[in-house]
């Protein structure tokens, strides 16, 4: 049986193997654009500068992004949120981490998430909701999860997969204006150009499919250990459960920053209860259902 270590360590690895792949697709994507266009070593090398400067950004910087992108405010500080800091720094205590750095996202709705490269560069953002709407052992269960997904490296790959789903949406329109407006000699611009402004159509069609399936490739299964982890920490499923049911009840409208591109990096799908997918497959959550059903068995 998969240990927390284990899943740390894979955790690890697919964020190397993210980075590597995205620096290849994007250096073969530069040097394809660079070839049909008369200049193939400075698409490359263009290509090249590109995903490295990217992948750094995505690195050091992402959780700035994820934050921006959510309308989170903060840092905050201890006088600010005192109520708020001490349920974080007493669950840290207790998992032995390090406290991250604390922000808050005015919405009404029950939400959380959490960010950063590694449990010493970490934050996490809650809702304005949640501590209104929620009791200490309910807010306890939602940020002992989101702080489990801080210590199993969670938040370093889901950061680099929001990366790379941007990415994705970027080098699309890349290749087709390289198609429509390049080629590498008058006689076969029209065929190449053709093919790469189809290949650019293409790619403009599938890539917030491809962006989709990128997140949920960040799978339910995440959710489902980091439940289950929260719940160990607090030893009380019971205060996750009540969250969730909550959730439930109040969430019934989208968050007013919710976005595709962080929805999977949420405690819950920031897009309301009355968003139903109409498959399993196009979910970024595990059905609060199932979620409720699975910490009951832990309280059993």
């Amino acid at each position: 049986m998969a240990t927390t270590y284990d899943f740390i360590a894979r955790n690890k690895t697919k964020s190397m193997v993210l980075i590597v792949f995205f620096v290849t697709f994007v250096s073969l994507i530069g040097w394809l654009i660079g070839y049909y266009s008369n200049y193939s070593s400075g698409g490359l090398i263009l290509a090249l500068i590109i995903s490295f400067i990217m992948a750094f950004v995505g690195y050091y910087s992402g959780d700035r992004v994820a934050l921006m992108t959510s309308g989170a405010q903060g840092p905050l500080t201890h006088d600010q949120q005192e109520y708020l800091f001490h349920i974080v720094e007493n669950l840290c205590i207790a998992d032995g981490l390090s406290t991250p750095k604390i922000y808050l996202i005015p919405d009404q709705a029950i939400n959380a998430f959490a960010t950063g490269r590694d449990p010493k560069h970490s934050s996490i953002a809650v809702t304005t909701g949640a501590l209104e709407l929620l009791d200490k052992e309910e807010l306890e269960g939602v940020i002992a999860h989101e702080l489990s997904h801080v210590k199993n490296y969670d938040i370093r790959y889901m950061m680099l997969v929001l990366m790379l789903v941007n990415v994705i949406s970027l080098l699309s329109r890349w290749f087709f204006y390289a198609g429509r407006f390049g080629g590498r000699s008058r006689d076969d611009r029209s065929n190449i150009g053709s093919i790469l402004a189809i290949v650019g159509v293409v790619l403009l069609i599938l890539s917030p499919i491809v962006a989709m399936l990128v997140q949920f490739a960040v799978s339910r299964r995440r959710e489902s250990l980091a439940d289950a982890s929260g719940a160990l920490l607090t030893r009380y499923p019971e205060g996750l459960m009540r969250a969730l049911q909550k959730i439930q009840q109040y969430n019934t409208q989208p968050m007013v920053h919710a976005n595709n591109a962080t929805a999977h990096m949420f405690f819950a799908n920031p897009f309301g209860s009355g968003k139903r997918s109409f498959s399993r497959l196009f979910m970024t959550h595990p059905p609060i259902e199932e979620r409720i059903a699975a910490l009951r068995t832990m309280g059993a």
